[in-house]
């Protein structure tokens, strides 16, 4: 949408009021005996009251009615929004999923919440320590509705159709090979302009943050300047029959109330919603030999209690260029001691340049090998090395965790887009096994 406007920084403190009400941030206090215009003071709480500043996060609303004012919350249909991971028995296999069906605006409309569905996950909303993934595949907008998550973060990756989210704080417009994120507790809503799809990552019991960059220095992958926090929008609209849905402890409620939720006239703080653009990301890449394990291309992690283990990396594979000598340059053959799923917003991907579709997905779950197919192996173990460009036009990307996965019913069978020769891409590896091989003089 043109004219959209951004505050820039990660994790800041920023400050925003709609231009139409200059002077609605209260000066000198957050919650005065009575705010400019007769607003109602609100504070969104992303962490304990206790937590260190670094990772204190709260923001204050200045909103025309308080969120409070809505009748109650009943449950509602999940459809194939879940949490439960004892659907089906566990599947070690190497997954690959065909690209995910959109479902067609001439069939029936489907909007944003309706078309989530979770793939795969592990831990528990209510012990505020685990993981989901999921698709969601649309062709409507949301009307008089939003949506809020209680129980954790989503990182939304659009991967067909730009999608328009309106929050709180205000409005994002995010298209492929960008990415937004919804923290914990945020309400907004989901514009459509046709047949849309994307993946989520979600988290529960931590926030995501940059990775430490350490010898890299200080600056370097995904720069906090390049983020983008979207600035004070309100309106003023009653609405007869508003729905708010909650996802609270994996299960899905709605109430009504009469007028927008988005009806924020100004705010501040630390605690937003906010996206970023893929191209934006600073490539690290091995200028000498070998192949770099590809945590260096972690865009945002969300940590552990455990020093260096995260709960979830989003982790991406941006053009770049591979110089690497005496190096086989795909990734190399694996087993992990985490999970990765993987999707294709658009291209290529280099270890499989076929079978692996834009709006797919593959999971390779703990320990289960994995690496490059037999036509990759052949041609990149006799090639010719030289400087090249790698996975241009192309943008993969890994949601990797430290929880072992289950895979949903969906995700094994009802999506029915579960592609079950995956397994045949490996099994024309052949021995080159040389028992008489000797070292060549250098």
């Amino acid at each position: 949408m043109a004219g959209l406007k951004y505050l820039t920084g990660f994790g800041s403190e920023f400050a925003s009021e709609d231009p139409r009400c200059p002077g609605a941030l209260p000066e000198g206090q957050n919650n005065p005996q009575v705010c400019p215009y007769g607003l109602y003071a609100e504070q969104l709480s992303g962490s304990a009251f206790t937590c260190p500043r670094p990772t204190n996060k709260r923001s204050w609303l200045y909103r025309i009615l308080p969120s409070v004012r809505h009748k109650p919350f009943t449950p509602m249909k999940c459809e194939d929004l879940t949490e439960s991971w004892n659907e089906v028995e566990p599947d070690p296999n190497q997954l690959r999923w065909l690209p995910f069906t959109i479902p067609k605006a001439s069939e029936k409309k489907v909007n944003f919440v309706a078309g989530l569905h979770t793939v795969c996950g592990a831990g528990d909303s209510k012990s505020r320590n685990g993981i989901a993934i999921h698709v969601y595949a649309c062709n409507t907008s949301m009307i008089d509705s939003c949506f809020q998550n209680s129980d954790g973060d989503f990182l939304i990756v659009p991967q067909q159709g730009e999608i328009l989210i309106t929050t709180e704080f205000g409005k994002m417009m995010v298209e492929p090979n960008e990415i937004c994120v919804i923290q914990q507790g945020m309400r907004f809503t989901v514009d459509v302009f046709g047949e849309t799809r994307g993946y989520i990552l979600e988290v529960y019991g931590a926030h995501f943050e940059l990775p430490d960059l350490g010898p890299i220095g200080a600056n370097g992958l995904a720069n906090p300047r390049d983020f983008l926090v979207p600035v004070a929008w309100y309106e003023d609209r009653q609405v007869n029959g508003y729905t708010i849905i909650n996802k609270y402890q994996g299960k899905l409620f709605s109430c009504q109330q009469d007028f927008s939720p988005f009806n924020v006239v100004a705010w501040h703080g630390n605690y937003t919603p906010y996206k970023y653009n893929l191209e934006n990301f600073m490539v690290i890449n091995c200028v000498a030999f070998d192949h770099a394990d590809p945590s260096i291309f972690t865009v945002l992690t969300a940590k552990s209690t455990r020093p260096g283990v995260a709960i979830a990396d989003f982790v991406i594979f941006p053009p770049r260029w591979g110089v690497a000598d005496r190096t086989f340059r795909p990734p190399y053959y694996h087993r992990n001691c985490m999970s990765e799923f993987m999707g294709l917003i658009k291209g290529h991907y280099e270890a499989k340049e076929e079978g692996f579709q834009p709006g797919g997905g593959s999971l390779h779950s703990m320990m289960t090998p994995h690496g490059p197919d037999a036509e990759c192996f052949e041609k990149n173990s006799t090639a010719v090395l030289k400087p090249e460009r790698i996975a241009g036009g192309t943008m993969a990307f890994m949601f990797e965790s430290s929880f072992s996965m289950a895979v949903t019913k969906w995700g094994l069978e009802t999506c029915q887009r579960l592609d079950k020769s995956y397994y045949k891409c490996w099994e024309p590896l052949k021995s080159h096994f040389n028992p008489n091989w000797k070292p060549t003089n250098k």
